[in-house]
């Protein structure tokens, strides 16, 4: 790939560091894991080679808001490419997928979840594909900050559909996280290409506070240093992005809040404003800036700690693209510790709910197991993604398999007469179509097809039939929907002992929940320490600097401790009758984890409802750990006050 032919495409005089051997390798027809620098240019590496290569190019995206910054861009230059998400209305979706069948699009962008819906699949199989790229491909790894467990499937479809190169991308893989991912696909060291993680354009600096009053001053600090310019602030809760926000706004600067609880067409205005400079600031949860590419954002302020130095080093990353100065500040304070570590101890499912499931299994007596995950996640009280997690450890455990997902219904709604679509057929095809008509309870508006009975009469594999509706969708024949999805899962091995696997699998979680909780304090222990930060921060992902960066407040002489934690409450002080009396009586079983999770403000599905019942969230300002030593000497200590 010439550089003529990046000025043409893209209007780039150069590529970036790293960008061209990663390009050279996939026009090689090899694989690459590509280790680059928030804002380094990864996705260039795959639009580039995607205009050369035959088919379609498959990108697997996080968010929504990347995806449609890419296609934006993308389209822009006159390049065909498509994003498939929630946001499209049906009949767009049909029309980029017939696109993609056809061989009019370059490049498809997709979820990971998309991936579970069977319609989906067997158009996938209709297209040609030849390319498949990970964006955020950390989440492969359990040993990654952000591990998802439906990314542990992505190498299974990559081989299912027989692509036969791909692209991993990812701006914060240790080594540890870069060799799994990379084993996991079969690809050998040689095909990791990493860049200097250090950017020098970056000023990171710390500015203690002991309580809020003091993060609230550090805030105005550093808003009015120079250099001037858009800004970020990050927080860890909605509330606090409101307050923020409005707290900047009375000091006058021009900022708004974004976060989950806002609007789609909110988040999406005040996006669009900030990217075209008529909104100075944004105060955000850390969704914001995931796939944002605003090359001029000068500052980049923590108001709460992240939850990993990973999650740091993209967030700072999203400053200074345009290779001029740009602040990283972190407020350094140890208020909010305790929300983070409360998130992380949410994702840790009772012993009781593991049990539960494994006892399921272990007397279902039939070999297939279909899992309906929202009500089984509301069956056990487990938030959806440890119970996917815990689905993941029984695979790897060699006690389920995966089979297929399919959907516990499909309607479709006739745009055509029934004769018009019939003439379309001959032969043994249209009498096919006569089957599945016929064999389709017509209502007043939806038709819904007996899928078994379908099957069956027409001695066609249920794929024959997806592919018949979802063909008669692409050309305006019919409106498709579908029901809710249901995993099957083959049981492999029935005769497990439920008490020791269970042990096994809760320690498990245990672990996990400890390490989480190691790498929010691993932040605070980085950016604390009286040495260079940026030279901690590049050693961190296995690239020391050779010299201190001369320009973090360390190197500065501005060095000053992170203030220690404000001595909590006394937990014997309060009476946890009258925090929860009405709440602790509803239990039929005094769990003492549950009890601490509500008095925490921790909701799992069976505490969503009680959001505004008295005593939710009382004790959110302190540790859950020590909030649960208490209830459990309140239930289960020689003293027990609860029965």
């Amino acid at each position: 790939m010439t550089k003529s032919e990046l000025l043409q495409q893209f209007g780039f005089e150069r590529f970036r560091q790293g960008q061209e051997p990663v390009v050279d390798r996939i026009l090689s027809g090899k694989s690459a894991l590509a280790v680059f620098p928030t804002g380094a240019g990864k996705s260039l590496c795959y639009q580039l080679p995607a205009l050369t290569l035959p088919g379609v190019t498959l990108v697997i995206s996080p968010l929504i808001a990347l995806m449609k910054d890419q296609a934006d861009f993308l389209q822009a230059k006159g390049i065909p490419a498509a994003r498939l998400d929630s946001t499209l209305t049906r009949e767009k979706a049909s029309s980029i997928i017939g696109d993609a069948i056809n061989g009019r699009l370059k490049i498809l962008m997709i979820s990971v979840e998309r991936l579970r819906n069977e319609l989906f699949r067997s158009q996938l199989k209709r297209m040609t594909l030849s390319l498949l790229v990970v964006d955020e491909a950390h989440c492969i790894s359990e040993w990654g900050h952000n591990f998802r467990p439906d990314y542990l499937k992505i190498p299974e479809y990559k081989a299912d559909y027989a692509i036969p190169q791909v692209l991993l991308l990812t701006a914060t893989a240790t080594d540890r996280v870069a060799g799994d991912i990379c084993s996991k696909f079969g690809m050998g060291d040689t095909s990791t290409i990493r860049t200097g993680f250090f950017r020098p354009n970056l000023h990171i600096q710390v500015l203690p506070a002991k309580d809020d009053h003091e993060k609230r001053d550090q805030l105005l600090t550093a808003m009015g240093e120079l250099p001037r310019g858009p800004a970020i602030i990050y927080t860890t809760l909605q509330k606090t992005a409101q307050e923020t926000a409005s707290y900047l706004s009375q000091n006058g600067f021009n900022c708004e809040a974004y976060h989950a609880g806002l609007s789609t067409d909110v988040r999406t205005d005040i996006q669009d404003r900030f990217m075209e400079g008529s909104l100075g600031a944004v105060c955000a949860t850390i969704a914001f800036g995931m796939g944002i590419d605003k090359s001029d954002i000068r500052k980049v302020i923590h108001f709460d700690p992240p939850k990993s130095i990973e999650g740091y080093s993209q967030e700072i990353g999203r400053a200074g693209r345009d290779n001029l100065p740009a602040v990283c500040t972190f407020i350094g304070s140890r208020k909010g510790i305790h929300t983070l570590e409360n998130f992380i101890y949410g994702d840790t499912p009772p012993k009781d709910s593991i049990h539960c499931l494994l006892t399921e299994i272990a007397n279902h007596g039939r070999p297939e197991w279909e899992v309906r995950q929202n009500k089984l996640s509301q069956d056990l009280d487990m938030r959806p993604l440890p119970l996917k997690t815990l689905l993941v450890y029984l695979e790897l455990f060699g006690i389920i398999k995966p089979v297929r997902v399919f959907f516990e219904s499909y309607a479709f709604k006739y745009e055509q007469s029934k004769q018009k679509i019939l003439n379309l057929f001959q032969g043994n095809r249209q009498i096919f179509v006569q089957t599945l008509m016929d064999l389709s309870d017509d209502k007043k508006v939806w038709s819904y097809p007996d899928m078994e009975a379908i099957c069956l009469q027409s001695n066609s594999p249920r794929e024959r039939v997806l592919s018949a509706l979802a063909w008669f969708e692409e050309k305006g024949l019919i409106t498709l929907k579908q029901g809710r999805a249901v995993d099957v899962f083959k049981i492999l091995s029935p005769d497990f002992d439920v008490h020791n696997l269970g042990k096994k699998i809760f320690d498990l979680f245990s672990d996990k929940e400890r390490s989480e909780i190691r790498r929010i304090h691993s932040v605070l222990e980085l950016v604390n320490q009286k040495h260079c930060l940026a030279s901690a921060l590049s050693a961190y992902f296995g690239e020391p600097l050779n010299d201190p960066c001369g320009t973090c407040s360390v190197c500065r002489g501005m060095h000053r401790p992170i203030p220690d934690r404000v001595q909590a409450a006394d937990l014997n002080n309060f009476n946890i009758v009258d925090l929860a009396g009405p709440f602790i009586d509803s239990l039929s079983i005094k769990d003492p984890r549950v009890i601490a999770k509500f008095l925490c403000g921790i909701p799992s599905p069976s505490l969503y409802r009680l959001k505004k019942e008295k005593g939710f969230a009382v004790l959110e300002s302190l540790p859950f750990h020590d909030v649960l030593s208490w209830c459990k000497s309140l239930v289960q200590g020689p003293g027990a006050k609860i029965g």
